[in-house]
C-alpha cells in the first residue's frame, strides 16, 4: 500500500463516522485556539506597552539623587542638585541630548467651569476610559520635550528664561488641552493653579492617537517650568531624566554622569543613581514571557486531553478492524503498511482538528484584540505554523501505540474476530 491510498483509506474511515470524529477533534480544537489566542493577547499586550514606550522616548537614562536627613516635618532636605546637572549634561553634547527634572506635584487646575478636583477616573464595562481625567501635573527645564520625545504643535515650548526668570507660564499635552479647553485654542488662554495664575504658551502634539484610551494617560498632562515649585510649594526635584543621543551614547553618559555625582553628593547624607529605561522594559519583558509560558502550559493541557482522546478512539478502531487488518496481513501486507495507515489517520484527525483550531484561534484573537487593545490582532505566522504542525505531531505520538498494537495482531487470531 502506498501514502496515496492510505490517505484515502484514512478519509474514508473519518467520514464514515462523522460525529465520533468531531467529538474526537473537539479537545485538539479546544486546545489549539487556547493556546493561540492567549499567546496573540500577550503579543498583544507587549505591542502596546513597547507603542506606549515609543511614544514617551528611547535612550533615556533616570538619574535619581537622595537624601538620608530630614526636616522636623519628615520631608526630604535634599539639595537642589538639578542646575549643576544641568550645566554638566549641556557640557557633554557629543552624548547627552537634554536633561529635566520630572517632579510631579498634585494641586488643582481651574478654567472656567472645569475643575480638576472634580475629575475622576472612571471606566464602562468593556474597561474604556471616560468621562473627563485630571491631568498629571509636572515640573521640567526648557529640554522636557526632547527628553520625553514631544513636539510643539501650537504656540512655543517652555526656555531657559522661563525657568531663570521664574515665569507662570506652562504647556499643555493633547488631551489635557481637549479636556480643559475642547475645540478653542488654549494659547494666552489662563490657568488658575492653586488659585495662581499661569499662562498656557503652548501645546504639544498628541503621541497617542485621540481614540486610544492610552491617550488618556500619556497626553493628559501640563508642564510647568521647574522654578515654579517655590510658587507652587512642591518639593526640590530629586529625579531626572537625560535624554542620549544614541543606545550606544547611553554608556557613555551613564559612565561619565555617574563620575560627576560621586564628586557632587554627600554619600554621608545621601547618594544616587543611574539607570537606563529600558532595563525596566525588558524586565517587563521578561516577566510578561513567563506569564505567557505558564497561560500557554494552562491551555496545552486541553492538548494532552485532545491527543489522549485520539489515542482511545484509534484503540477503538484497531479493535474495529481487527478482521480487515487480519485479512490484509494474511494476504502479504507488511507490518509497516499497518503501522504507516493508522498513523496516518490518526495525523489527519489531528491536522483537520488542528486546521479549525486555527480558525477558532484567529477569531479569538482577533475578538481580544478589539475588546482588550483596541486594536486588530492576528496570529504571527510562526504561531500559525507551530500550531498546526503540533496538532499532527501530537497525532502521531499518541497514534504510534493504536498502530503498533494493530500491526502486531497475528494474521489467524486476528481472522476469527468478529
Amino acid at each position: 500500500m502506498n501514502i496515496r491510498q492510505a490517505v484515502k483509506m484514512a478519509w474514508k474511515s473519518i467520514l464514515g463516522k462523522k460525529g465520533r470524529s468531531v467529538l474526537t477533534m473537539l479537545g485538539i480544537i479546544i486546545g489549539i485556539a487556547a493556546v493561540m489566542t492567549i499567546v496573540s493577547a500577550m503579543n498583544g499586550y507587549t505591542e502596546k506597552t513597547m507603542e506606549q514606550y515609543a511614544a514617551m522616548g528611547s535612550n533615556q537614562l533616570t538619574v535619581s539623587i537622595y537624601s538620608w536627613m530630614v526636616d522636623e516635618d519628615g520631608n526630604s532636605m535634599a539639595k537642589d542638585y538639578f542646575p549643576d546637572l544641568y550645566d554638566y549634561c549641556n557640557g557633554i553634547k557629543d552624548y547627552v541630548m537634554g536633561i529635566t527634572p520630572t517632579g510631579s506635584f498634585s494641586a488643582t487646575v481651574v478654567y472656567g467651569t472645569k475643575n480638576s478636583s472634580n475629575m475622576q477616573y472612571s471606566y464602562d464595562e468593556q474597561g474604556n476610559p471616560t468621562g473627563d481625567f485630571p491631568p498629571s501635573l509636572y515640573l521640567g527645564s526648557d529640554q522636557y520635550s526632547i527628553c520625553n520625545n514631544l513636539t510643539v504643535q501650537k504656540g512655543r515650548d517652555l526656555t531657559a528664561l522661563d525657568s531663570s526668570r521664574y515665569n507662570q507660564v506652562c504647556v499643555m499635552g493633547a488631551m489635557a488641552a481637549k479636556t480643559f479647553f475642547g475645540s478653542v485654542d488654549p494659547v494666552g488662554k489662563t490657568l488658575q493653579v492653586n488659585g495662581q495664575n499661569f499662562d498656557v504658551v503652548g501645546v504639544y502634539a498628541a503621541r497617542m492617537g485621540e481614540d486610544s484610551g492610552s491617550g488618556r494617560y500619556i497626553d493628559n498632562f501640563i508642564v510647568f517650568p521647574y522654578t515654579a515649585n517655590r510658587l507652587l510649594g512642591s518639593e526640590v526635584s530629586s529625579e531626572f531624566v537625560v535624554k542620549a543621543r544614541s543606545a550606544d551614547a547611553m554608556v557613555e553618559a551613564s559612565s561619565r554622569i555617574g563620575g560627576f555625582l560621586k564628586g557632587l553628593v554627600n554619600t554621608n547624607t545621601g547618594g544616587y543613581n543611574v539607570y537606563p529605561q529600558n532595563q525596566w522594559q525588558q524586565y517587563q519583558n521578561e516577566q510578561m514571557g513567563m506569564i505567557s509560558l505558564v497561560l500557554g502550559g494552562i491551555a496545552a493541557i486541553s492538548l494532552l486531553v485532545g491527543g489522549i482522546g485520539i489515542m482511545n478512539i484509534m484503540l477503538v478502531t484497531v479493535t474495529e478492524r481487527t478482521r480487515e487488518i487480519g485479512i490484509r496481513r494474511a494476504i502479504g501486507a507488511q507490518r509497516s503498511s499497518i503501522v504507516t495507515q493508522f498513523l496516518i489517520e490518526a495525523a489527519m484527525l489531528c491536522g483537520i482538528g488542528g486546521i479549525f483550531g486555527i480558525l477558532l484561534g484567529t477569531a479569538g484573537s482577533l475578538v481580544v484584540g478589539k475588546l482588550m487593545f483596541q486594536m486588530t490582532i492576528y496570529p504571527a505566522a510562526w504561531i500559525t505554523a507551530c500550531a498546526f504542525s503540533l496538532s499532527v505531531a501530537l497525532g502521531i505520538v499518541f497514534g504510534i501505540y493504536p498502530a503498533v498494537k494493530a500491526s502486531n495482531l497475528q494474521p489467524v487470531e486476528a481472522l476469527r474476530a468478529e
